[in-house]
């Protein structure tokens, strides 16, 4: 089946440079995605966009050119509920990959079984208003009882002004709970002011609660340097990402985000984005619970 891209949309950078930083041995790239194939895993009817293809074998090419040793592919919202595009890469992986899905509250215990035996081992609510339709938050807190009986989370993603209205359902979920990309704070707004100060409170009185300190090039406000210029580019994101990676150093996890689905601007160099990795954290400990440590308890438990 052929699909024609959306208007604008910004295909994966294709030569990433080889990082500098060297990446503690057994490193999880804990947040990327596949698209499609569509020819082989059409996208769902009811996406909000269509994405150029990224396929299992350019994300497991990726993970090798930049030294990580596993990864965990989050579901696409352009595949909406149908994952046969993740399972099929967490099944080709040989035992190097873990999956989240999106499932609907009709998801049969046979299917979450065998996501189960595949390798997901958790499942993504998304509450970005431009990426999803609303999902009643009744079902979703059915599906997370169904779930954690498997021993999975909820992963969430939301934007940092409507943490307040989620707080109450966030903080009732029955599940360890992982934010994707900090909830998407505002740079523009201080580091010791009330909207990430919240988020703060929430990680600190919520001890379930894992953040993903991911995606500077999706919250930066100055953007990457110049070509030719600073090797670390997204310098404002930097103290927002520190402060949560040393604040919760068991309890932060780092991903890619490759192929950096609807990003406007620019697409970033996956090679510049590991180099960022050493400055949010700083020490050789702090960057093997970030990238070993905390995804393998939290993904490869049985391997710890």
């Amino acid at each position: 089946m052929a699909f024609e891209k959306t208007p604008g949309w910004l295909d994966w950078y294709a030569g990433p440079t080889k990082p500098r930083f060297k990446l503690p041995a057994g490193a999880v790239d804990a947040h990327c995605h596949v698209f499609g194939p569509g020819a082989e895993f059409p996208f769902a009817a009811e996406r909000k966009y269509t994405p150029c293809d990224a396929s299992k074998r350019q994300l497991y090419a990726l993970r090798d050119h930049l030294g990580f040793a596993r990864n965990v592919v989050v579901q696409a919202t352009c595949h909406g509920a149908d994952n046969r595009a993740m399972v099929d890469a967490l099944t080709h992986s040989n035992g190097r990959a873990r999956g989240i899905a999106t499932v609907r509250k009709s998801v049969g215990d046979a299917e979450l079984l065998a996501m189960h035996e595949a390798g997901v081992r958790g499942v993504r609510f998304n509450f970005v208003k431009r990426l999803v339709d609303f999902t009643p938050k009744d079902e979703l807190m059915e599906i997370a009882g169904r779930i954690a009986k498997l021993g999975w989370h909820v992963v969430i993603y939301f934007e940092a002004v409507d943490l307040p209205e989620l707080w109450d359902f966030f903080t009732a979920l029955p599940t360890i709970i992982v934010v994707d990309h900090m909830g998407r704070p505002d740079l523009g707004k201080p580091i010791d002011g009330e909207e990430f100060g919240l988020f703060v409170k929430f990680m600190e009185q919520h001890p379930n609660v894992w953040s993903k300190v991911s995606c500077p090039e999706r919250l930066s406000i100055a953007g990457p340097p110049a070509l030719g210029g600073e090797r670390h580019p997204y310098r404002d994101v930097i103290p927002f990402a520190r402060r949560i990676v040393e604040t919760f150093p068991d309890r932060v996890l780092w991903g890619t985000d490759w192929p950096h689905p609807n990003l406007k601007g620019h697409m970033p160099d996956d090679g510049l984005l590991v180099d960022f990795i050493p400055h949010i954290a700083t020490t050789p400990e702090l960057q093997r619970k970030l990238l070993v440590d905390n995804p393998m308890r939290l993904y490869w438990p049985e391997e710890v």
